[in-house]
């Protein structure tokens, strides 16, 4: 007999040997048991995860004449044709290679003829996407109402280039990346049963290799084995798959770690001495800072996190705990920038040399909330340096950054004196008498509030007005010259009636007003340009508290910075 190559001869049998999917194979298990399984089934998903192999299980489920709770046997003349792909009831089609009108046409008049044994014809479209427009038309109806005892099946890895008519007449599985994890232990059962001596970390970077894939996770092993003529090692899967040698990422890291340029002198010539190409070796850095990161960071997690076998994890958490997580970030941010510039570069390995040996010379990044806890002694300095750090204190976030030069001494605001003259009686008099407010200047700029929520627009007028005087029940106001023609607005006869209605409203029945047109010195005192000077003596005591935070202080401290900005955050 022809030899079978390992993707054939481990071929899934039945829905428990599928690895990865268990949310599908429960589903179509539950299905045949409860008699609830659809005319049409659409699988999709990345290549190599199980998409036909189980369409050819399902059809062996329902055609096993020896099936035990729609479990196929495996062993007998039924399952065997399925599972080669001869069986008569069991129609493959390979959508790629007949796609066509006519290809369908003839599928759907034979659709209608019984099965030659058994219940269920079963018709399995393979690359069901790659059929033309006029074939998807022709099999709409047949798909919708096929006979009782037809089953579709259509496999894709392009769902996107099938029409919504075939998706909505369908039932859609959705195959997923099979993990490394995964794909390695099934490598191993399968060098178990095949007397293979193979290393863990060897079947870890084959596992890899296979991108999610358990087909092309096995041609690798095939291939693997064939080259080795004996016991599979790393170094041998390195050799024939031309990978990068993950104890040379390690030592890579080692040397970022340490900051040690000498070590990753060493790497650099190791890299072009085994000819690696520097694109994938830059993609594999990238893949083991992400890694690195992670046990920083979640160390618990790390088995679910990470695809590695145990003994790479611990490695990577040894390393991580001579590093920040800034550091780890600023290591994976040049990494990137490189693995972004070496394929534009016309001497990726020029570019290469020179970022290893820039991420290797790179400052290392202590925390900032370490250093505020124990705060370094100031540093002298001819050139000065650059820090920006983000503080928050309640709903206040101050940004701190460097000086270059010195700074010019701030002026404080200070708001111009009210006059001395405007103190009538107490205000809880008011609801009482029509004694007036209690501070005619105070309350004056609460009335403007209380009118422009009742009338905006009366109220938007009055905002431009100041407190002028107020004896006898008599409110009066004063309008800047610039403002004129809301002194001339607010003196029509149905404004001032409007205004003495609020008075009466919210002072007390009996008063007046007049408005006046004053000075332009005086409208410093209008609602307005008061508000505005409250809003600046507020903005100067949240400064006064940002700049007097033992957080702040500390930090202006070590970076010899001042505040330039505050930021409130809504």
């Amino acid at each position: 007999m022809s030899y079978q190559v390992i993707a054939r001869k481990w071929r899934p049998k039945s829905f428990a040997d599928v690895v990865g999917q268990s949310h599908i194979s429960q589903t179509l298990t539950n299905a045949l048991r409860n008699n609830r399984l659809p005319h049409a089934l659409l699988f999709t998903g990345p290549r190599g995860t199980g998409k036909t192999s189980s369409a050819r299980i399902l059809a062996m489920s329902l055609r096993c004449p020896e099936a035990k709770d729609f479990v196929p046997c495996g062993q007998c003349s039924e399952c065997l044709d399925i599972s080669n792909g001869r069986s008569i009831d069991v129609i493959e089609v390979d959508g790629a290679s007949n796609n066509g009108v006519d290809a369908i046409r003839e599928l759907r008049d034979t659709v209608s003829y019984m099965p030659s044994s058994g219940r269920y014809k079963v018709y399995i479209i393979d690359e069901v996407h790659m059929l033309s427009t006029s074939a998807f038309n022709a099999l709409l109806k047949t798909l919708e109402e096929p006979p009782e005892h037809v089953i579709f099946v259509m496999a894709t890895t392009e769902v996107h280039k099938i029409p919504n008519t075939i998706l909505s007449r369908c039932q859609r599985f959705d195959f997923r990346r099979i993990s490394i994890r995964s794909i390695a232990e099934h490598l191993k059962t399968i060098c178990e049963s095949e007397n293979i001596t193979a290393d863990e970390e060897a079947l870890w970077m084959v596992a890899r290799q296979g991108d999610g894939s358990m087909r092309d996770s096995q041609s690798l092993l095939d291939q693997v084995i064939t080259f080795s003529e004996g016991a599979i090692t790393l170094q041998k899967v390195v050799d024939v798959l031309g990978l990068t040698d993950r104890q040379l990422l390690i030592k890579t890291i080692q040397g970022l770690v340490d900051r040690d340029v000498t070590s990753v002198v060493a790497v650099i010539q190791d890299i072009f001495a085994a000819g690696y190409d520097p694109k994938i070796y830059m993609q594999d850095l990238l893949e083991e800072l992400r890694h690195l990161l992670m046990v920083k960071i979640a160390p618990e997690q790390s088995a679910q996190l990470i695809d590695l076998s145990e003994a790479e994890i611990e490695r990577l958490k040894e390393l991580s705990a001579e590093l920040s997580n800034e550091d780890v970030h600023l290591l994976f941010d040049m990494a990137l920038k490189g693995a972004n510039d070496i394929p534009r570069s016309q001497e990726p390995r020029v570019v290469l040399e020179m970022l290893l040996l820039r991420m290797a010379e790179a400052p290392r990044i202590a925390s900032l909330k370490n250093l505020v806890v124990n705060p370094a002694p100031p540093v002298n300095t001819s050139s000065p340096s650059t820090a920006s750090v983000t503080l928050t204190k309640s709903a206040t976030t101050s940004t701190v950054k460097t000086n270059t030069g010195p700074t010019a001494p701030r002026e404080a605001v200070t708001p111009p004196a009210m006059p001395e003259d405007a103190s009538p009686p107490a205000i809880s008099d008011v609801a009482s008498t029509p004694q007036g407010p209690a501070q005619p200047q105070e309350e004056w700029l609460h009335l403007v509030k209380q009118i422009k929520n009742t009338n905006g627009i009366i109220g938007a007028k009055l905002e431009h007005a100041y407190f002028v005087g107020y004896e006898k029940q008599k409110l009066t106001i004063g309008i800047p010259p610039k403002m004129k023609f809301i002194f001339e607005q607010l003196n029509e006869k149905e404004n001032l009636l409007k205004l003495r209605n609020y008075l009466s409203t919210f002072w007390g029945p009996g008063h007046s007003v007049e408005v006046q047109l004053g000075r332009e010195e005086e409208k410093q005192f209008t609602p307005n340009a008061i508000a505005q000077r409250q809003e600046e003596e507020r903005q100067q005591e949240v400064r006064r508290q940002v700049e007097s935070h033992p957080f702040v202080k500390s930090v202006q401290s070590i970076f010899k910075s001042e505040i330039q900005a505050i930021k409130e955050l809504s």
